[in-house]
């Protein structure tokens, strides 16, 4: 260890004892009231000396006043170098600062936002590829309209009203906006990946709903197709009774409403009643003797019993 270094590191006794000098220094830049009593000496180097005071201020605990004095070469007069309000080993600090991009969460927008999206974002790819000039032998490159010119041909001074307006030529873009395909960035396999991992744990097969599901969605016939790649394992639920009404689904995915899970049976309705207007029905007015269940009997036979 060098002798310079041992000097650095045992604070300088003129600077040390310039305690009332750093507090003096320390009241001024704070507000009254708010230093308290001295924590301590650090050496900063020679002759350089950092005092630290208790901080009483409200809000700031465990934060402590830094006065750091020094003096010249061979000098007796101890001058101040600087006042700063500094975090101790037990500060209460602000948590660390994340971008407003990584606390975003899903809900958080609301109407009239704008989330803007990266230039760089991994989640999308351009579009369609290429230079912006077509190629030469493209019906739309400038060669081709310098042939086109050259012709004496008799050409309209505008477009007819009843027909839409030619794209621009010489631009891929334009061309692209008339086949359909005017986006600049297309969802990229990153973000196809990621979208998936989204919908699989919302709606997937390994939620409480799907594992108690009589049957898979991918046999519903509530269930929307998707286009393109992600078809193969997703579609969009139409049960307007279903959890997952209007939601993209995974073909894993199941509930209650399958339409195959409990079909109910149609209910059996009697035959209609047959009338037989062509002919007459008989009804006795008095019921036949012999129709009850007790034998008919004489007025003697019921006198010699008892009965009146």
């Amino acid at each position: 260890m060098s002798a310079a270094t041992t000097r650095s590191r045992t604070p300088d006794r003129l600077c040390a004892e310039a305690v009332d000098l750093a507090r003096g220094a320390a009241e001024e830049a704070a507000a009254p009231g708010v230093v308290g009593e001295h924590a301590g000496v650090v050496s900063e180097g020679d002759r350089v000396v950092t005092h630290f005071f208790e901080c009483r201020e409200l809000g700031y605990r465990g934060w402590r006043w830094a006065v750091t004095v020094a003096r010249a070469s061979r000098a007796k007069i101890v001058t101040l170098d600087e006042v700063v309000l500094l975090p101790g080993p037990d500060a209460v600090l602000a948590p660390e600062w994340v971008p407003w991009s990584e606390r975003l969460r899903p809900g958080d927008m609301g109407p009239g936002d704008l989330l803007p999206t990266d230039a760089e974002d991994l989640r999308l790819e351009p579009g369609y590829s290429g230079e912006d000039t077509p190629p030469p032998n493209s019906a739309v490159s400038e060669e081709m309209a310098d042939l086109v010119e050259a012709e004496d041909a008799e050409v309209t001074e505008g477009p007819s009203r009843n027909l839409p307006a030619a794209p621009s030529r010489g631009s891929v873009a334009a061309v692209a906006e008339e086949l359909g395909m005017r986006r600049a960035r297309v969802l990229s396999r990153y973000g196809l990946h990621t979208a998936a991992d989204r919908w699989e744990e919302a709606y997937g097969a390994k939620t409480p709903m799907a594992q108690a599901a009589p049957a898979a969605c991918v046999s519903c016939g509530f269930l929307m197709p998707l286009g393109g790649s992600l078809g193969q394992a997703f579609g969009v639920c139409a049960n307007e009774f279903a959890p997952a009404d209007g939601r993209v689904v995974s073909l894993a995915y199941g509930c209650g409403g399958h339409s195959e899970a409990a079909v109910m049976p149609k209910t059996p309705r009697p035959a209609p009643p047959v009338i037989d207007e062509t002919r007459v029905d008989p009804f006795p007015l008095r019921p036949a003797p012999d129709s009850g269940s007790v034998p008919p009997v004489t007025d003697e036979e019921a006198a010699e019993l008892g009965h009146s």
